[in-house]
């Protein structure tokens, strides 16, 4: 009886031991489970704290990008409005020649000849009533486009050339041609020193993109300024 009463006690004090230990078991793989849900937790959370930066720089560029170019156009706009890509479309070809006349005695000659100025009075016309890209002489004009006398030639984008000159002009013909040909106009001014300026319209006009550097070495962007 007494062998029983020990055997049933040897196995209360395994089953209690037992038990403890599954206790301790649980216990300690429920505080890990914690731990790593923590860890987990505070992984995500650095995560989506790195992504809402990523997120706000990456708006904060797409506003740049936008006042950059208008608020609306994209790259390629951008490029078509710089001059950079080649377009075609309706619009006007220009050409102007010297005079074939002879200078009367005591008159300059130079008035005769197609000068800087001419182009540049054709051209303006021509931006006034909306021409949406030009070119002379196969040369782009751009914003820093320059048309000046170099000599007896004429240099536009520093490439050189001598007449006759070609402008070409995209934009609604009509205004175009009515631009240049309008009562005391450039084409009138020019006639008078038999200066020839013949107007030809089209319904596909090839305009090249411009082939020079654009750089900025002094000039640097920085904030709208609110005028006074």
């Amino acid at each position: 009886m007494i062998k029983i009463r020990k055997g049933s006690w040897s196995l209360a004090c395994a089953t209690l031991v037992l038990g403890f230990m599954l206790a301790v078991q649980l216990r300690t793989t429920a505080d890990t489970r914690a731990d790593f849900s923590a860890q987990r937790a505070e992984d995500i959370a650095a995560r989506l704290v790195e992504t809402e930066k990523e997120r706000d720089q990456l708006k904060q560029e797409i506003r740049g990008l936008k006042s950059a170019s208008g608020d609306a156009e994209t790259g390629d706009e951008v490029r078509m409005r710089a001059g950079l890509t080649p377009l075609r479309g309706p619009g006007v070809i220009v050409r102007l020649d010297d005079s074939s006349r002879k200078a009367r005695t005591g008159e300059n000659p130079n008035l005769y000849l197609i000068h800087d100025d001419d182009l540049l009075k054709v051209i303006n016309e021509l931006r006034a009533a909306g021409a949406e890209a030009l070119s002379i002489n196969g040369q782009r004009l751009t914003g820093t486009s320059e048309i000046r006398c170099a000599g007896p030639t004429l240099s536009v984008n520093n490439v050189r050339s001598a007449p006759p000159f070609e402008v070409r002009a995209i934009g609604d013909t009509d205004a175009l041609e009515q631009a240049l040909k309008m009562r005391g106009g450039v084409a009138d001014t020019l006639k008078v020193w038999g200066i020839e300026l013949v107007i030809e319209t089209a319904d596909d006009i090839y305009i090249p993109a411009y082939k020079g550097a654009l750089t900025y070495t002094y000039a640097h962007e920085t904030e709208e300024e609110v005028a006074p």
